[in-house]
């Protein structure tokens, strides 16, 4: 008899509306089976999985931890538990699999293993180390993921190299600096300097994240982006514009979808990315081996996106839309070049969403939305693919697109939309997404010469 999980249980909920979703890209795979990559050597056709494997039941089950109040540390970036998860269902599976170059932990197992119970047993030590007071529902998760593989030595192995890639990477991310206490913020006093935003003009949290230690990135200021424009320049003056009138709370020039935009993309911009990968995954039909490379690689880019524009964020510390715009044209703009006399002020100017607690230079979404659509293009071995996204802040609304690099422009400028960000902030963090992904893609996870891609 198989094991219950309630949280696998309300998965296959969840996992209904993706199919669903997924209808428009799946319709380009009439009959998806061992779906063969761009550089792959062709293997023996395989049924189409009808459920998600273990690969995408556990992206499922963290993201459905990381929605739980609560559950996250405030101070630990959700993008590393991702990339921890991940790297050890990668590293487990590629250990029986043996087509790829390792991430970090060197396994010996037999081939005979179990992949998907490696899988399971990856995620589940995982993720018990980092919730642990999840633990009690994991253990169910785990029952229920491992109900599925049919009981023997394969699954005992398969199992067992799960538990020692999860042990190792968790061990080696322990002294990774992500424990250390935020550093408080002193706003500057020059114009363009960061301050405190409003309504709460709280504190920024993830002060302390650029001195994490990279998971794939040699430096956090690898790819640093030149510094934004200077206030008095023709760039800032038209960016400034731009966001004053299009990402207001009240904008009489935004249109009812640039609206719905800025509102829809408001969620933890990384989620997005794990459900793109997840439906468009299961509408390709990938196997679990390939499934476990293509969120290892995804996870680890997103993961060091974050490093990477916390290190410009804090390096330049530039202010956001809503303190500039209220500023405008008084005597706090006042520089070396004088007050910018075509940035004109309004006091009482509000966005449509409320302000991220960080500095704007350069935009997050921006930055790891072009990470996600570069992995998954190379992956997939094509920008163009057909899918729908969800939204975990506008329940039922869907949003499609027909390539990854559009899904991830709307993302970006939906920050503009919703009064967050400036244009060049949105620039910069593109460069940034794609330069961080490019040096994953090129450096990590790389065929061992099998043919495998």
């Amino acid at each position: 008899m198989k094991r219950f999980s309630p949280r696998l249980f309300a998965l296959g909920f969840v996992l209904g509306a993706i199919g669903a979703a997924a209808v428009l890209v799946a319709g380009a795979y009439a009959s998806p089976k061992n779906v063969t990559l761009p550089g792959e050597a062709t293997s023996p056709p395989v049924a189409f999985a009808q459920s998600p494997d273990q690969v995408i039941q556990w992206n499922r089950i963290l993201l459905g931890i990381l929605r739980t109040p609560g559950a996250q540390p405030a101070t630990i970036h959700p993008t590393r538990s991702m990339a921890i998860m991940h790297a050890a269902v990668y590293d487990a599976v590629n250990a029986i699999v043996r087509t790829h170059a390792d991430y970090v932990v060197h396994l010996k197992a037999s081939r005979h293993a179990s992949a998907a119970a490696a899988a399971a047993a990856a995620a589940h030590g995982v993720l018990v180390q980092l919730y642990p007071n999840q633990a009690a529902m994991l253990d169910a998760d785990l029952a229920a993921s491992l109900a599925e593989v049919p009981s023997g030595p394969a699954k005992d192995q398969g199992v067992r190299v799960g538990e020692k890639a999860a042990e190792r990477i968790v061990a080696l991310r322990s002294d990774d600096g992500s424990g250390a206490a935020p550093i408080p913020f002193t706003p500057g006093t020059n114009p363009g300097d960061y301050q405190l935003t409003p309504p709460a003009f709280a504190q920024p949290v993830f002060t302390h994240w650029r001195f994490v230690t990279p998971f794939t990135l040699r430096s956090a200021d690898e790819f640093r982006p030149a510094p934004p424009p200077a206030l008095t320049s023709p760039a800032y003056t038209a960016a400034f514009t731009e966001v004053r009138d299009l990402g207001a709370i009240n904008s009489t020039i935004r249109t009812a979808d640039q609206t719905q935009i800025g509102r829809f993309w408001s969620a933890p911009i990384q989620n997005y990315w794990n459900e793109i990968a997840q439906t468009v995954a299961l509408a390709h039909g990938t196997t679990l081996a390939q499934n476990a490379r293509l969120f290892a690689l995804l996870d680890l880019t997103v993961a060091d996106s974050v490093i990477a524009f916390y290190d410009a964020k804090y390096t330049y510390h530039f202010w956001r839309p809503v303190t500039a715009i209220r500023a405008a044209g008084s005597d706090a703009t006042a520089s070396e070049g004088g007050p910018n006399p075509e940035a004109v002020a309004n006091l009482t100017w509000t966005p449509l969403v409320t302000t991220a607690l960080d500095p704007s230079y350069p935009g997050a979404h921006s930055v790891v939305s072009a990470a996600g659509a570069a992995v998954l293009g190379s992956f997939f071995g094509s920008d163009s693919d057909s899918f729908t996204v969800s939204s975990e802040v506008l329940p039922g609304v869907q949003r499609s697109f027909a390539s990854f690099t559009a899904a991830a422009e709307e993302a970006g400028l939906s920050r503009i939309y919703a009064g967050q960000h400036f244009r060049f902030d949105h620039v910069a963090g593109q460069q940034l997404g794609r330069q961080v992904a490019g040096y994953v893609l090129q450096h990590f996870l790389t065929p061992n010469g099998s043919g495998y891609r």
